[in-house]
């Protein structure tokens, strides 16, 4: 594996702790993957079959409306999780799609090696433990805030927060996740407001 993706699990993986050969084997079970532009990473009614982490790129996670639009939950983009996290762990089909919003490079771990680490590896049961919590207690932060902020309070904080690679993306994403038309958010972003 590259240098730099052996970096990046490194810090994703910071917690674990494995012996020098444990470090090695947990290197080899993953593969990179490679998407264009706009190619769909998960399809919605599939079962998500990989547990990703970004090295390039940034993608979309969102669900069609009964319009058939996009609803977008939330992205991902290099050195953070990618994946339909609840089809992964459950086994099932999700309705959630997974897109490349830039072209993407991904480190992918199967379920089976994902499930062999948990059952070997008290540190990374541990890890998984956390990340779960993490991921449950964003998801409701992003509900508080949607609920409560006005359009131009959830915009002015999500650009202080949001990484450089998320604000060149296509605008229409982003208003999406902001639960904002697109002209508001392009209003916004004219204004300059953050």
């Amino acid at each position: 594996m590259e240098v730099e993706a052996s970096l990046i699990l490194k810090s994703f993986f910071s917690n674990l702790d494995l012996s020098k050969d444990e470090e090695q084997h947990f290197t080899s079970l993953w593969t990179l993957k490679s998407f264009d532009q706009y190619d769909i990473i998960t399809e919605a009614e599939s079962i998500e079959r990989n547990f990703y982490i970004v090295l390039e790129g940034v993608q979309a996670i969102y669900v069609l409306n009964e319009k058939g639009e996009k609803v977008v939950l939330g992205f991902s983009y290099a050195g953070s999780p990618s994946g339909v996290f609840d089809s992964f762990v459950r086994g099932e089909p999700s309705k959630i799609f997974l897109e490349a919003l830039k072209p993407s490079k991904l480190l992918a771990l199967c379920k089976q090696d994902y499930d062999e680490m948990f059952k070997n590896h008290l540190s990374f049961y541990k890890w998984g433990h956390l990340f779960f919590q993490d991921v449950l207690f964003g998801r409701l932060s992003r509900e508080v805030e949607i609920l409560t902020l006005t359009a131009e309070q959830r915009f002015v904080a999500f650009m202080k927060r949001c990484p450089e690679e998320l604000k060149v993306i296509p605008q229409k994403y982003l208003a999406s996740y902001l639960n904002m038309k697109p002209e508001t958010f392009s209003r916004l972003r004219a204004a300059n407001v953050y």
